[in-house]
């Protein structure tokens, strides 16, 4: 069950990380996800220096396998997280995408 309080406390950290860029310094192609993540699959999770010096790991998005390498720049954005839930709410979070 999502919190209407943690996702309100979460909103804070994910604006900050919006619209940053990094790369890529470490990556994974999952095949066999977890429940309610089974329609993405596919896909890589990155692990992400910021330009800020902080360290990220994330599901990397509207990629193609050129684009899973050390040293690609990604830029943070916001996507849907997973199906909706049994509440109704659709849950968002931060992912990265090539640029």
């Amino acid at each position: 069950m999502y919190s209407p309080v943690k996702l309100w406390r979460n909103q804070k950290n994910v604006q900050a990380l919006l619209g940053k860029t990094g790369v890529i310094v470490s990556w994974t192609v999952v095949r066999v996800p977890p429940e309610g993540f089974s329609n993405q699959a596919p896909y890589p999770v990155v692990v992400v220096d910021l330009e800020d010096k902080k360290r990220m790991s994330v599901q990397m998005v509207d990629w193609e396998p050129k684009h899973c390498r050390i040293g690609q720049r990604v830029r943070v954005i916001l996507r849907r997280i997973s199906e909706t839930s049994s509440e109704g709410i659709i849950p968002y979070g931060v992912k990265v995408k090539p640029i």
